[in-house]
């Protein structure tokens, strides 16, 4: 059911999701680890070890392709898709720091909704509010990647309902705050570094998530993916083929008044001489724009106190995401 190795982030088998009981120990677990550390790996998901690798090997090919047909599909004002930097993720923080060590591509649940749709979410710096581009190049692109949106969206909807369970709550609870969600499926390409790295510049800078849960497949082979521990220590999650890594994002830890914790993480770059690339995909199960997030009475972190924090998802994400991209083009 549930390993630690390492003893930080634990990893949990999901196969007893499907029955009462084994269902009620899943919860149990999640729990625990969204506790503890804010993060644990799953197995046993159900999402097709075939598909995860088409996605895979989907992306990669992508990514092999000359600049010049990656910037067909350029991010650009209105439009969502390729950035040859990825962001500065510490600044999302408020840390300054130099860019990202990577290359990234995003698309949004959202971004093939007409253009009278999408802009009744939000402004500019909302990402779910921008129009998908798809590449033509590999031909099977679009299809693989909607594809594996779809499970890994399926997966996070069910970790979501676990995790009321979990808390105490009605499995149902945030159904109806993501019956519109502004979720997102990015890639992110770590290229082999350069010799000579700015001062503090990393693959991805120290940064939390903010939004509810991220699903992160990685590639089984390549390490890098670092939490900070309640000590200070950074501490490597293992890459356990076969696995999804999930971590809480801040308006999650926001929502349970603190119980649950967000916890700050990091992709460090691969030792000097060490000249291989890597590939993350992370999908952020975001919360619909207009969901009011406020954790329930009983997990308040003051019960009888001042009322909890209580924001709107859409706003408070966007003046994240405005920080994170204003400099990254």
């Amino acid at each position: 059911m549930e390993h630690a190795p390492g003893g930080f982030v634990p990893v949990i088998d999901l196969s007893d999701r499907h029955t009462p009981h084994g269902r009620a120990a899943v919860a149990a677990a999640i729990g625990r680890a969204c506790e503890e550390s804010g993060f644990y790996v799953v197995v046993g998901h159900d999402v097709p070890r075939d598909l995860i690798r088409r996605m895979h090997a989907v992306t990669r090919a992508f990514f092999e392709l000359p600049d010049t047909e990656k910037d067909k599909v350029a991010h650009r004002p209105g439009v969502s898709g390729y950035r040859r930097l990825g962001g500065t993720t510490a600044h999302s923080i408020d840390r300054p720091s130099p860019p990202d060590l990577c290359e990234a591509f995003a698309v949004h649940v959202t971004g093939d909704l007409d253009t009278a749709e999408r802009a009744r979410l939000g402004d500019r710096w909302a990402t779910w509010t921008l129009a998908n581009v798809w590449p033509e190049r590999p031909a099977d692109f679009r299809d693989v990647w909607l594809a594996y949106l779809a499970a890994v969206r399926d997966l996070a909807a069910d970790l979501m309902r676990l995790s009321a369970l979990a808390l105490g709550l009605d499995e149902e609870f945030f159904a109806d705050k993501f019956d519109h969600d502004g979720s997102s499926l990015a890639a992110n390409h770590y290229y082999p570094p350069p010799p000579h790295p700015l001062p503090g510049q990393l693959r991805r800078g120290p940064h939390t998530d903010f939004g509810a849960l991220t699903v992160l497949h990685q590639q089984d082979d390549r390490g890098g993916l670092q939490v900070l521990d309640g000590d200070g220590r950074w501490r490597d999650v293992a890459a356990v083929p076969g696995s999804f890594v999930v971590n809480l994002g801040d308006l999650m830890a926001l929502w349970t008044g603190g119980r649950w914790v967000s916890t700050m993480h990091r992709v460090v770059n691969p030792p000097p001489g060490d000249t291989s690339s890597r590939l993350s995909v992370p999908f952020f199960y975001l919360p619909n724009h207009d969901a009011v997030v406020q954790s329930p009475p009983h997990l308040a972190p003051d019960p009888g106190g001042a009322p909890p924090e209580r924001v709107t998802a859409g706003p408070w994400m966007s003046r994240k995401l405005r920080k994170l991209f204003a400099t990254a083009g």
